[in-house]
């Protein structure tokens, strides 16, 4: 099915004609696009304004979008638009080293609410990069302060936390390799099995195993915290085993370790859970947030914390509280967006719907699997993913299905459709449609 519709998008959001190779020739003289070749030309694609779950690009083509990691609440919506306006003619920000204002409250308040009780206190910064990088520093710190350091971290090999230094070293990802040296002692597991096999309930204790090992790799050097993604996105968009966060904190709890939860990505819905962690009821000591905490319209990031974590701050020696923050954490814009944004989550039921509208087309995917140049259908809430032959074939329905009018995002060989929450049934069978079509055109 062709997920283009024919219907013009309105004309005072499209850049004029005559101005349209002035636009992509300043792109490409200007601008230096994230995660990108050199060679490629990002202004092929250039996105004009959004509407729902669709775009529509300068030329005025329309596409169903499926690639935005971040796209709570879809597009334009008014709600999350009349808050950030209102906030930002009332006060847009102010440094929260210094003094203190009600939208950041009001938001660490709102999160604790989805929470388990225990993780009570909210640090607010920019990205899920720094989320992460804030909760590294936090958990080394915390065992400073208890008089027992300890710096030994262990995560995925194939996990990924971000692209800020130390982040980049929890990651033996290609696209994560820096040239300075590694300021983390990582201690990085392997998966056991491809990810067809780990995805699979009888696959937990054999990767349960895997992470005791590396607890327990040096009885003289206990990490300080053990890291891991709920689903690993970039590092192949991987399903772990039920039951496998359960047991790992037990294994923390065990050891002492603290347990770090990184949910840039599968929070506040996307996993078919307010948080993903909560599908196993489990209660991390850090949690980071970010992506769909203000559906992408501002930047934001969440790190909470145990309480029993952050009192111990009082023990810090140089000023007797947390050393780490941005003149921009917390923002009050952000804030705002956020609360907005969280507001339609809860009016519009869509933690809910990504569950059932997720699993719904997970089940029209799943015959795909019987297609040679397939090697796995798997999902998590609003997350779907066929896993092809190779990177190659993965990177060519990309770009088929974008051709037909539907936006897909790539990891290794995997291909991954990651709809707004807000989704209709009809965009659900387009995207469904599409993603099989264009593996059709490219495999034929």
């Amino acid at each position: 099915m062709d997920a283009t519709r024919t219907t013009p998008a309105p004309r005072q959001h499209l850049i004029a004609d005559s101005r349209l190779e002035q636009a992509r020739a300043r792109d490409r003289r200007h601008v230096w696009h994230t995660w990108s070749p050199l060679a490629a030309d990002r202004t092929a694609l250039m996105i004009s304004h959004g509407a729902g779950h669709r775009v529509w690009d300068v030329d005025g083509k329309e596409y169903l979008d499926a690639a935005s990691l971040n796209s709570t609440c879809g597009y334009a919506r008014p709600e999350v638009i009349r808050a950030i306006g209102e906030q930002a003619a009332r006060l847009h920000h102010f440094d929260l080293s210094l003094a203190s204002q009600e939208p950041a409250g009001l938001l660490a308040e709102r999160l604790s609410s989805y929470l388990p009780p225990e993780l009570s206190k909210t640090l607010f910064v920019n990205s899920g990069s720094e989320g992460f990088e804030a909760a590294l520093m936090i958990a080394s710190a915390y065992w400073s302060h208890l008089g027992r350091p300890r710096s030994r971290v262990v995560g995925f090999a194939r996990g990924y936390q971000g692209s800020t230094l130390l982040t980049r070293s929890m990651s033996t990802l290609p696209r994560s390799q820096h040239l300075l040296r590694s300021p983390v002692d990582a201690t990085l597991v392997d998966l056991p099995l491809p990810p067809r096999e780990l995805r699979r309930p009888e696959s937990a204790p054999l990767l349960l195993a895997a992470f005791e090992r590396a607890l327990y790799e040096n009885p003289a050097d206990p990490p300080a915290a053990v890291v891991v993604e709920p689903f690993l996105n970039v590092g192949g968009a991987i399903v772990l085993p039920p039951g496998f966060l359960r047991g790992l904190r037990q294994l923390c709890d065990a050891t002492g370790t603290l347990l770090i939860v990184d949910e840039v990505f599968t929070a506040y819905g996307r996993s078919g859970r307010m948080f993903a962690s909560l599908r196993e009821d489990v209660t991390p000591d850090i949690l980071v947030s970010s992506k769909g905490l203000s559906g992408g319209y501002v930047p934001i990031a969440a790190v909470n914390v145990q309480q029993r974590v952050h009192d111990t701050f009082g023990e810090d020696p140089v000023i007797g509280g947390l050393r780490y923050g941005h003149t921009t954490s917390g923002h009050s814009v952000a804030c705002a967006a956020a609360l907005a944004t969280l507001d339609v989550v809860e009016k519009d039921g869509l933690v809910e719907r990504a569950e059932t509208l997720g699993s719904a087309m997970l089940d029209r995917l799943a015959p795909l699997a019987a297609n040679e140049h397939v090697v796995d259908v798997r999902g998590l809430g609003l997350i779907l993913v066929v896993e092809t032959s190779s990177a190659e074939t993965a990177a060519s329905v990309v770009v088929r299905a974008r051709e037909q009018g539907l936006l897909l995002r790539q990891a290794g060989p995997s291909v991954m459709a990651v709809p707004p929450l807000v989704i209709d049934d009809e965009g659900a069978r387009a995207v469904v449609d599409g993603l099989a079509g264009a593996l059709a055109d490219t495999v034929a």
